[in-house]
């Protein structure tokens, strides 16, 4: 989807109420010059439409844990409608759900970032057996080893012979990349 077929924020506005404090959007009344004439007068459509969605929760069907839906026939991710609306701007990156819930879209959760940014907000990988991103069990040394991968690219942080000490050598390299402090945190079932 490009940008030129998104509805502007102005549109959204007109169409979709948002609160902030709970994240949700919910359809606004329309009126019949909303509505083309087709079998049915712009009156009729307008009121079956507004009885049937005004007032309603907007953007609900779940995709892979976040809420869509299509506004006037685009189909649109929930937490960037809400930031358009709240902003008055599409975001111009990634929206990053700042607590991992990606059905969470208050605004205090909902922050415009890179990719690199994003990834550095991601939850521990269900894979994962250490229970500590980037710290693993190195069989052939029997020891613990630390790893992080910034750019693309991963940065070994040495060998431990204590868990520990991998743990801390891990926390110290999140902070100095600038990482999020939700990092590594536990994935949501």
């Amino acid at each position: 989807m490009t940008a030129k077929d998104l509805p502007t924020p102005a549109t959204l506005r007109k169409l979709l109420s948002y609160d902030p404090d709970t994240g949700l959007l919910t359809w606004k009344r329309r009126s019949p010059e909303m509505f083309t004439d087709g079998k049915q007068t712009a009156d009729q459509i307008c009121t079956r439409w507004n009885a049937r969605f005004a007032g309603k929760v907007a953007l609900t069907a779940p995709a892979n844990g976040y809420r869509s839906g299509r506004v006037l026939g685009v189909c649109c991710l929930a937490h960037r409608v809400a930031y358009a609306v709240h902003h008055g701007a599409w975001p111009s990156k990634h929206i990053d759900h700042i607590s991992g819930v990606r059905s969470d879209n208050r605004i205090a959760n909902l922050r415009d970032v890179s990719r690199t940014e994003n990834l550095r907000n991601s939850a521990m990988r269900s894979n994962n057996t250490s229970g500590v991103v980037g710290v693993m069990w190195s069989e052939s040394l029997g020891k613990w080893r630390g790893q992080i991968k910034v750019h693309g690219k991963p940065i070994h942080l040495g060998v431990f012979e204590n868990f520990d000490d991998a743990v801390a050598a891990r926390a110290v390299a999140e902070v100095e990349h600038g990482f999020h402090p939700n990092h590594g945190r536990p994935a949501l079932a």
